[in-house]
């Protein structure tokens, strides 16, 4: 059963067309995965089913009496709030009752009231009908509620009074998504819940999501949590909505085996288009030097059908290959040994967070490091890079390593903040200013980004500017911290191939399960201060610890 529609939108942002004519309908019990390049309008249509949105064109149609429930991609909670007391802020509609049950018990302490026998008697009627629809609203069992919703989503008990502002980010999605799903709103809308989140947090919140009593329409570049979560897969690219039934594997095959069929179909009617034009003017010809009005009948005649194939819509496009970022990191023969790690110990204050580590990565390695969030992998990184020194142990480059190194948040852009990527191009590698420019332009900037401060980007911009400058670098030790960050899932898939074909060793921190398992042969989980080998990827990791696959 549909409960929401939207019929023939148009959405027009700045000048520029986000898309037209979109229709598209969602069932009761849908589980949406809503995937498309960035800047494709993905975060505008929630914003658009959800009415803080209107389009310039068509309408949002939904049921009468549906409840929607939307959790942003940035989340703001209010300050000096703990966990608690923030998941705990009551739903609307409860909050109204709550507020009528309060002014009723402020009237029966009124002498006008409890000394007047029918006065008393209305102002009790009203008190059992806000109490009925206090039970109906489950506000009796609301606080209980709360507690197990955070229990689900991975808090304990002892993180309840924590306040708000000591929370990572995904964290604070979970604190919101937690608020948003004690409503039970008959759809839930959510753009990158998954952001920041750990293993341990996707895995928690795709059986979270699985278990919903209602709709779900999530955004997600996340393919992993796409194939455990999405029943469908509704591509928003170039303007247009494509539904693909089943989870994002199912997506990628069937999208591509439609192309395939596309280009196929183009090809053979092209070939029926000349033949048809080639007899237009055949017959056209033939009349020029006999009139004969059989003939320009038979030219009128194709030339008809050639223009109803169009009126109908019936011509075949051509496929188009979506513009990628062009990233090839080539690397180089280097050391045997890249990298040596022994009996590394790190401390902050009284706080030991690595013990007596052991680590050897050997050229053309490939190794995941993975592992709870505050486990100290982005630390460990830091004393690898000589940024921070170890309490004891010992690290050792191979003497014909060259690291290059890729931040979480984006730190290695820092000295080129208030310059333009033209400028960092420049200063890391020789070239002219034309050169440096067609450079950047193959990793997706417009001419006009490529002078413009690097601070304005967004985050998915300055991710392909640090990969555009690892490319520069020729390093032959890549150390990624969750390099998939901020990345769409074509420029991960573009990633994935330069990772492929990269001469050199890979140590890369990432929670994106699916890239792990197309990129890594080994898994290494920081747990404890203590490091664990696991041959094979992401999937092979799972059944070796003994989680569902």
């Amino acid at each position: 059963m549909h409960i929401i529609q939207l019929d023939h939108l148009t959405l027009n942002y700045a000048g520029r067309v986000i898309f037209r004519d979109l229709t598209w309908a969602v069932g009761d019990r849908d589980r949406v995965g809503l995937v498309g390049p960035n800047g494709s309008g993905k975060s505008s249509l929630l914003k658009l089913i959800m009415g803080q949105v209107h389009p310039d064109q068509g309408a949002v149609i939904r049921m009468r009496g549906i409840s929607l429930g939307y959790l942003p991609q940035d989340v703001q909670l209010t300050p000096g709030r703990t966990v608690l007391s923030e998941a705990m802020i009551l739903p609307p509609d409860l909050d109204q009752v709550e507020a009528e049950l309060a002014r009723i018990e402020a009237q029966l302490a009124d002498p006008d009231v409890y000394q007047d026998s029918d006065a008393l008697m209305r102002v009790l009627a009203r008190q059992e009908r806000a109490l009925e629809r206090y039970e109906a609203l489950g506000g009796a069992r609301h606080a209980g509620h709360v507690r197990d919703v955070l229990l689900r989503l991975g808090f304990q008990p002892d993180d309840f009074d924590l306040p708000v502002e000591v929370l990572s980010g995904g964290q604070k999605k979970l604190v919101a998504l937690a608020r948003l799903v004690v409503e039970a709103p008959d759809v839930l809308l959510l753009d990158e819940p998954d952001n920041h989140l750990d293993l341990a947090g996707k895995r928690r919140l795709e059986t979270f999501l699985r278990g919903y009593n209602g709709a779900v329409v999530i955004v997600s570049h996340d393919r992993y949590l796409l194939d455990e979560v999405a029943t469908q897969i509704a591509e928003l690219a170039e303007g247009k909505l494509t539904v693909y039934p089943g989870n994002y594997t199912a997506y990628a095959t069937e999208r591509e085996l439609r192309r395939l069929r596309q280009q196929q179909q183009y090809v053979a009617q092209q070939k029926e288009i000349a033949r048809i034009e080639a007899a237009i003017k055949r017959f056209e010809h033939w009349a020029s030097i006999v009139i004969d009005e059989r003939h320009i009948r038979q030219a009128r005649s194709r030339r008809k059908m050639l223009d109803r194939m169009e009126a109908n819509g019936e011509i075949i496009e051509r496929v188009t290959e979506r513009r990628q970022m062009e990233l090839q990191i080539n690397g180089w023969r280097g050391s045997t040994k890249a990298l040596e790690i022994e009996r590394l110990s790190m401390a902050f204050g009284d706080d030991l967070l690595l013990l007596d580590l052991d680590l050897l990565v050997r050229h053309g390695e490939r190794i995941g490091l993975v592992g709870p969030n505050g486990a100290g992998k982005s630390v460990l990184f830091r004393l690898i890079l000589g940024e921070l020194a170890p309490l004891s142990g010992e690290i050792t480059i191979g003497p014909s390593t060259q690291i290059g190194y890729y931040a979480q948040q984006h730190e290695t852009l820092t000295p080129w903040l208030d310059r333009s990527p033209l400028e960092m191009v420049r200063d890391i590698a020789p070239k002219s200013e034309g050169d440096a420019v067609a450079f950047l332009l193959k990793f997706l900037f417009t001419y006009e980004q490529t002078r413009q401060p690097i601070r304005t980007m967004s985050g998915g911009e300055r991710s392909r500017l640090q990969l555009a400058g690892l490319m520069l670098q020729r390093p032959n030790l890549l150390l990624l911290d969750e390099p998939t960050n901020n990345l769409d899932i074509p420029s991960m898939e573009v990633l994935e191939q330069a990772l492929d074909g990269f001469e050199g060793a890979l140590l890369v921190i990432s929670h994106d399960r699916y890239f792990l398992d197309q990129v890594v042969d080994r898994v290494i989980e920081l747990d404890g201060g203590l490091l664990t080998a696991f041959e094979g990827g992401y999937t092979d990791y799972l059944a070796a610890v003994g989680e569902p696959v």
